[in-house]
């Protein structure tokens, strides 16, 4: 049997971290394929030193491995939403034109521990003849 020692893992949750690296997110540009296609936006991110999980409050501060969820905010708007659910973040509806999306990660407690920009542009559709 060989072991590969060459990559990083993230630890095991089963056991508390005495210490813990920094939280980060990674975010990836939209999914090229489907943003081509107009008014749906699929984008997928990562995170390190740090799981996406529903569950907030005080109290969850004290988990280990750390919790958390990603606030998302699309073109400045003055709100945000709440996703908890760690898959890619899905966005419809959009006009075209340029767009930016704010991604923030988050503790339990809400408080932004990262947090990274995308920005794209949705295209244009030609409109159907008749």
């Amino acid at each position: 049997m060989t072991t590969n020692t060459t990559r990083d893992f993230e630890p095991a949750p089963v056991f508390q971290l005495a210490s813990q690296p920094p939280a980060r997110i990674f975010v990836d540009a939209p999914l090229p394929e489907l943003l081509a296609l107009g008014r749906i936006v699929v984008i997928r991110y990562r995170t390190e030193n740090l799981r996406i999980v529903p569950v907030f409050g005080k109290a969850a501060l004290e988990v280990s491995p750390r919790i958390g969820h990603l606030h998302i905010t699309v073109d400045d708007a003055a709100w945000h939403w709440v996703d908890a659910s760690g898959e890619p973040i899905i966005i419809t509806s959009l006009v075209p034109g340029p767009h930016k999306v704010l991604v923030e990660l988050a503790d339990p407690t809400h408080r932004i521990i990262d947090s990274a920009i995308v920005e794209f542009e949705v295209p244009q559709q030609p409109t159907p003849s008749e």
